[in-house]
């Protein structure tokens, strides 16, 4: 069974690869923005865009130009789709997977 849900979870995943590598390079690529603008080295730009992205937000690092901090709306809106799309791949997965063991019965 768990056999069935991977291989089920690399075709959704294989399917829709190229929707997450495009949020995956929005959020990077605002991020990267976001840093040039706020001055922040780059390791602290990619921190702030996969903290912010995640929903977490610690608030350790906060842009303070309006325009940064429009972007950063623009990566918290694509961390809850990222977010999402991973769930419903997930749930796709073990549907499927229940579906052919129910099947097999």
């Amino acid at each position: 069974m768990r056999r069935r849900f991977f291989y089920e979870l690399y075709g959704q995943l294989h399917l829709l690869w190229p929707i997450f590598s495009a949020i995956l390079v929005t959020m990077a690529g605002s991020g990267v923005v976001i840093g040039r603008i706020e001055d922040w080295r780059l390791d602290e730009a990619l921190y702030f865009t996969f903290v912010t992205g995640l929903t977490i937000g610690y608030g350790d690092l906060t842009p303070k130009h309006l325009s940064a901090r429009l972007l950063a709306l623009v990566i918290g809106c694509c961390g809850i789709v990222l977010t999402g799309l991973v769930a419903a791949v997930s749930v796709q997965a073990l549907n499927a997977t229940s579906k052919d063991d129910a099947d097999d019965r």
